[in-house]
């Protein structure tokens, strides 16, 4: 299972509305989904619980996100490969943004 979530360190809050695709290696969109209110993506929203071990990425999609709030950002998109190797484990991928950074980690 894969879930994300994205919160916004420039205004201290989740960031709603972003729109992200899930990828596998060959750059294929497997799924697509937006961010809730509270800036998540659930695994039930990504309709994607026994992919396949292997090398995927999010696509991350903050310019529009970042236009809405009528502030300029350095970054479009923002992408995170990642490597499933453990089946039936939960990947949690959050996103801190500002208009010019970003950071990750795996979750829990």
């Amino acid at each position: 299972m894969i879930s994300s979530h994205i919160l916004d360190t420039h205004l201290g809050k989740p960031a709603a509305n972003v729109l992200v695709h899930l990828r596998d290696d060959k750059n294929t969109i497997l799924a697509t989904a937006t961010t809730n209110q509270d800036g998540r993506i659930t695994s039930e929203a990504l309709s994607l619980n026994n992919l396949a071990l292997g090398h995927y990425s999010l696509e991350f999609f903050t310019l529009d996100y970042f236009k809405s709030l009528n502030l300029n950002s350095f970054f479009p998109k923002v992408v995170i490969h990642f490597c499933l190797d453990h089946a039936n484990e939960h990947y949690h991928i959050p996103l801190l943004i500002s208009p010019f950074a970003y950071s990750t980690y795996r979750g829990s």
